[in-house]
């Protein structure tokens, strides 16, 4: 479990093809002793396991269905990405929940700089709007990110310096892909409901029958 306080920005020193998947060396912005194998690691939002630690780097071995969900595939050489380690009992929660868990890819759409703050504008695959919603919280390549406004299957976000400064949103060019997590609390919720509907013949369509919605 992570928070989207992203700690600093690691180097991808080296990537190698597996017979499944591929290996990720990441040159982290802190000490690389200060991680233990089987570590995870939010690696520009997704959650890796650390399989290798060397003097300067880590190494993660990335699964063929994170690959198929996040932006991991077109990174090379000499990309900077966002890290977080795990969240342990006790740190406090500065972001929201992130489980590095992605639900799939954005792209960014507008992109305006500001006297105060870098306005960004995405659009997201249209399963996952149902899950984003004004004022709530999203993960973008792990940075945990206000949603000021969502339309459609698009949402828009302000950077503040402070946040530029410290992760790769703002080298985002329109056309870049992202790594997206809506907020787990929504997905468990519609679980719930869903299966609180089904079990007693309650559903939103009976509901607005008799005047309930």
């Amino acid at each position: 479990m992570f928070t989207g306080l992203v700690e600093g920005l690691g180097e991808i020193t080296g990537i190698s093809r597996l017979a499944e998947g591929l290996r990720l060396t990441v040159s982290p912005p802190f000490p690389a002793e200060e991680l233990s194998l089987g570590d995870s690691v939010a690696v520009a939002g997704a959650c890796l396991t650390v399989v290798e630690i060397s003097s300067r780097t880590a190494a993660f071995e990335v699964s063929p269905e994170t690959l198929a969900r996040t932006t991991l595939t077109l990174k090379k050489a000499g990309d900077r990405v966002n890290l977080e380690r795990a969240l342990r009992l006790g740190d406090r929660l500065g972001g929201h929940l992130v489980t590095g868990h992605v639900d799939g890819r954005g792209a960014l759409r507008e992109r305006r700089e500001g006297p105060a703050s870098l306005f960004l504008k995405f659009e997201m695959p249209a399963p996952l709007s149902r899950y984003v919603i004004e004022k709530g919280s999203i993960a973008i390549d792990g940075v945990s990110l206000t949603v000021n406004t969502c339309q459609g299957n698009t949402f828009t976000v302000n950077i503040i310096p402070h946040t530029a400064q410290k992760t790769t949103l703002a080298q985002l060019r329109v056309g870049d892909q992202v790594n997206l997590e809506t907020d787990i609390i929504g997905k468990y919720v519609e679980k719930l409901l869903g299966a609180r509907s089904e079990s007693s013949g309650v559903t939103a369509e009976l509901l607005a029958r008799h005047g309930f919605l």
